[in-house]
């Protein structure tokens, strides 16, 4: 067991100089003498131990004593911490890729790739800050909501993309360019939910149904690219609304006077009530093919559930 580990660790700093090289082939000339049931070279097992010996020595006779005795126990139990914790990092470096997390899908807990735990972050529904929040991700859901009313865009695709987010949240807007860039290159079928969960955005979700009701739904997807990507200070000004409506060349007063009106109030409430049935508890919140996405996942995390393949 000491000439595997001695073979892993040499190899990797025979990288960088060439005397451990040497030491790395004696080490491998080891390992292929035990898989074929033929004795280790006990030259070389005398000098790994004697170099680990010289070291200890030095600082602790009885320690040096103890570790002689025992140097085949020690040699199988750093053998078994080496493989657990390579293990542990592979399967780290694994979720992270196809999840955005070292946890996995949705989990928070520290992780050394995204040590700020960035890909997790939401605006919390009902805060006004933005931040990471530790609710339950089972309980989030598409069973039992109607989705006929929101903005869709029908494909015919057997992958659909539910993207729910608030034009005010920092981490929507940082994923809305991904969930775009999915949704054109996969040809999935698109649905696209506002949810006030930061600031004051309803008047945005409001204007954006009188659009789609007057103008239809290309006018509607437009105005959304340009809310998600525009100056955020600028947006939410209310005087600016009517600004924003002209540069459309939309008619703002029919616009305002539908936007304003009790029809759209009723339908906003009914929208949000169908949106808490998702139970979700922060923006943005992504389904895809039914399966929650919550925080703004690198891309590759978005294009990994819909893929048959995860690394192509």
């Amino acid at each position: 067991m000491p000439c595997l580990i001695a073979l892993i660790v040499f190899g990797i700093m025979g990288i960088f100089s060439a005397s451990h090289r040497a030491l790395a082939k004696e080490a491998f000339d080891c390992i292929f003498r035990r898989v074929t049931f033929r004795a280790c070279n006990t030259g070389f097992q005398d000098k790994i131990k004697g170099k680990i010996l010289s070291k200890i020595i030095s600082r602790s006779t009885f320690l040096a004593k103890m570790v002689n005795k025992h140097y085949e126990i020690l040699s199988w139990i750093f053998f078994v911490l080496m493989i657990g914790s390579t293990v542990y990092v592979l399967n780290g470096g694994y979720n992270f890729y196809v999840y955005g997390s070292c946890n996995g899908l949705n989990e928070s807990g520290f992780c050394a790739f995204d040590p700020k735990g960035e890909n997790n972050k939401t605006t919390a529904v009902g805060d006004s800050t933005c931040g990471i929040t530790q609710n339950e991700i089972k309980n989030v859901t598409l069973n039992g909501v109607e989705l006929s009313s929101f903005p869709t865009q029908n494909t015919g695709s057997e992958d659909t993309v539910v993207f729910i987010g608030c034009y005010a949240c920092d981490y929507s807007r940082k994923a809305y360019p991904d969930i775009q860039r999915l949704v054109e290159k996969k040809q999935a079928n698109y649905v696209f939910a506002h949810y006030p969960a930061k600031g004051d955005t309803t008047f945005l979700g409001n204007a954006g149904y009188a659009i789609r009701k007057i103008y239809g739904d290309d006018a509607f997807w437009k105005l959304n690219d340009y809310l998600f990507t525009a100056d955020l200070d600028y947006i939410l000004d209310k005087a600016n609304l009517n600004a924003i409506l002209a540069s459309f060349n939309f008619d703002v007063k029919k616009v305002n006077e539908l936007a304003n009106s009790t029809e759209t109030k009723n339908m906003m409430d009914m929208e949000i009530a169908e949106l808490n049935k998702t139970n979700l508890y922060g923006t943005p919140t992504i389904f895809i093919n039914g399966k929650s996405f919550v925080g703004p996942k690198p891309y590759r995390v978005y294009n990994s559930a819909i893929n048959k393949f995860i690394f192509f």
